[in-house]
């Protein structure tokens, strides 16, 4: 149930800078908790449902509180304690203090909700959360930013880092200035934490500066780190602004076996923006990508590229949309935000002809390359904006009977679902990364002739709020 839209009336009588008692209701999607005070909503950082806790209000707004815990009076069945020293302050994780039952069973509340408050569904049937077979040490791909604005936690390091010229991290809960040192992320193997710890005394050692968004200059912007989980084949992609950066003594260093990098790529960007996104690449050793395999095929992975950052459970979620989308050797489907192919090449076995759309054309190169190197005949792909692929009124293409969607978390365009309604074919699958979008979409589609038959939330991202699900949508 939305805390904000439940009916109840709101007397605030708490103010910002308050300490309140607070009993712990549920669980919200961003990763806070939810108690009431008053009839006001709270939302609170560091609580689990179920805690009584005292919180101090930091902030207040209109509708709602936000506050956070001071001290933990009575903890919940459900809380357990976090694995990582920098859990509570870094970003990466909000739930490494609830169960991991726990976590699955509200992510799936979660989408319940979405659909029957955004999409005013009634009674869809949403299976239980799909587990993740690994819930540490899960992700593929890390990416990491080099901060001029040191932010350590205490007792973090005693080597005296605050003078030091940068570090290199992941973000503060909340604050997009700040870059917490991270000696260690769970969330990754630790051949790539060890890859995290080299970068970073290198760049020390020659005592390079870091870029920044409020003077643009610097010199190192991000490290990204992709690891291909069945082949062992494993990337570093170094983003810098295009200032002369040492990268042939940090290749050397790469090279050694203990840290199994098999390709290390060197990006240059010019963009004021602080996104890990190059203007151009150069390829310092290896081949320039890894590759991995997943569902008995073999995947390119550029430096750009996208792919599922949870290898184990990327498999299982696309069996359940094969399984959802019940394709025949005859039918047409149509891949819309194909990335690199992993669906279409997945599908291709079950179908007549697969066609992939995807506007990024380093993705789609990989994706014909992936097809090819799979042996799959019947699967071609389009650079192309989805929305002026799919409003073009003299398609030459065969008309699709059943189309899979997985686009970013924004959503699908408005327009693309009029003209998928347009199109008609008999069933849609929905891969989403974001319930609430994928609900507002499913209920424009409903109104174009489109049923949600079944929800299947998978979890992507343990120790995260974030959820991915498969929906199903039949024409009427």
């Amino acid at each position: 149930m939305d805390p904000l839209n439940d009916g109840t009336p709101r007397p605030v009588s708490l103010r910002q800078g308050d300490t309140v008692r607070l009993e712990i209701e549920s669980a919200s999607p961003d990763g806070r908790s939810v108690a009431r005070y008053g009839g006001a909503v709270v939302f609170v950082e560091g609580a689990v449902p179920g805690d009584v806790v005292h919180a101090f209000v930091y902030r207040k707004k209109r509708r709602f509180l936000e506050a956070r815990v001071v001290e933990i009076l009575t903890p919940s069945p459900e809380r357990i304690e976090p694995v990582c020293p920098h859990f509570g302050t870094c970003g990466g994780c909000t739930w490494q203090n609830l169960s991991y039952e726990a976590q699955c069973r509200w992510k799936r509340t979660h989408v319940r909700d979405a659909f029957a408050r955004i999409g005013h569904f009634a009674g869809v049937a949403v299976r239980e959360t799909l587990p993740s077979p690994q819930r540490f040490f899960y992700r593929n791909k890390m990416e990491f930013t080099f901060g001029s604005r040191p932010w350590l936690i205490r007792g973090q390091d005693e080597t005296g880092a605050e003078a030091q010229p940068f570090t290199l991290g992941l973000h503060v809960r909340g604050r997009f200035d700040r870059v917490l040192h991270i000696a260690e992320c769970r969330l990754q193997s630790p051949e790539s934490n060890a890859i995290l710890g080299a970068v970073r005394e290198y760049f020390l050692r020659c005592k390079a500066s870091a870029w920044t968004t409020r003077t643009h200059t610097g010199d190192l912007r991000n490290l990204v780190i992709r690891e291909a989980r069945r082949t062992g084949e494993r990337m570093v992609f170094l983003l810098t602004a295009p200032t002369r950066v040492p990268v042939e003594g940090l290749a050397e260093i790469l090279r050694e076996p203990v840290f199994g990098v098999t390709t290390f790529i060197h990006g240059v960007s010019e963009r004021k923006a602080a996104v890990a996104v190059a203007d151009k690449e150069y390829i310092v050793f290896g081949p320039g990508y890894i590759r991995e395999r997943l569902c008995g095929s073999v995947f390119r992975i550029s430096p750009s590229s996208f792919f599922q950052a949870n290898t184990e459970q990327a498999e299982r979620l696309y069996h359940v949309a094969t399984d959802y989308a019940e394709i025949s050797h005859g039918d047409v489907v149509w891949d819309l935000y194909c990335g690199t192919g992993t669906i279409a090449v997945f599908i291709a076995h079950h179908a007549g002809h697969v066609l992939g759309v995807e506007q990024n054309e380093a993705a789609v190169e990989d994706a014909r390359r992936n097809a090819q190197e799979n042996g799959c005949g019947n699967v071609s792909f389009v650079v192309s904006d989805i929305l002026d692929f799919v409003r073009r009124k003299n398609i030459e293409r065969e008309i699709p009977s059943v189309v899979v969607l997985d686009p970013p978390r924004s959503g699908v365009h408005r327009g693309v679902l009029d003209a998928l309604g347009d199109l008609g074919p008999r069933t849609i699958v929905y891969v989403s990364c974001n319930p609430a979008t994928s609900a507002r979409d499913c209920a424009l589609l409903a109104e174009r002739g489109y049923a949600v038959d079944e929800v299947t939330p998978v979890d992507m991202f343990p120790q995260t709020a974030h959820i991915e699900c498969v929906i199903r949508l039949r024409r009427t």
